[in-house]
């Protein structure tokens, strides 16, 4: 796609109900800009705010270690091909700890080799979800035992709210900066 299927808003372009959802995202946790799906979702201002304010908390409120939460994200970014989110996201996975290699592994839709106990957990239920719709008893398991329900919901959203992300990325053209490479392959 060579342009986002979404012009720019800008404050004077924006009606008076973009500007509120607007700028409650710029005064929000994610800081300035319109980042991401935000230009596009505010095309349904009442849609953009709710789903702002539930990726406020996905991101930065989950009882889930910042490094699995960004596991989980990933997986989503890659189950959508949506490559702004895998972008964006594989940075924020390894900044908050994830290794390079699972990274990598994701985006070659591969299972990484050398995972932890946690990331085993979060990558093995997070795949399941997005691959078949459900969890097994052991999966369910294996994130309960760790993070209790709080982390079987929390992670749960994670892959449900980077999932919508992912589709309004890929629906709004979202392209990569300048220069950037698409870090995914389609899927075959």
């Amino acid at each position: 796609m060579a342009a986002p299927r979404f012009p720019e808003l800008t404050p004077e372009t924006m009606t008076p109900e973009q500007r509120k959802v607007a700028e409650a995202i710029q005064s929000g946790p994610r800081g300035a800009g319109l980042r991401g799906p935000f230009n596009a979702l505010l095309r349904a201002p009442d849609l953009a705010d709710l789903v702002q304010r539930v990726g406020a908390y996905v991101r930065f409120s989950s009882s889930l270690p910042a490094a699995l939460n960004e596991l989980a994200i990933i997986i989503a970014g890659r189950h959508w091909t949506a490559q702004y989110e895998f972008y964006a996201h594989r940075k924020l996975a390894i900044a908050a700890g994830l290794s390079p290699a699972i990274c990598d592994a994701v985006a070659a839709h591969r299972r990484p080799a050398n995972m932890s106990a946690d990331e085993a957990a979060v990558y093995d239920f997070a795949s399941a979800l997005v691959g078949t719709g459900a969890v097994s008893d052991a999966q369910y398991e294996a994130v309960q035992s760790r993070w209790g329900e709080r982390g079987v919901m929390d992670l749960t959203g994670a892959i449900g709210y980077y999932s919508l992300v992912s589709m309004v990325l890929n629906v709004a053209g979202v392209p990569l900066p300048p220069g950037e490479t698409p870090p995914l392959k389609p899927r075959a």
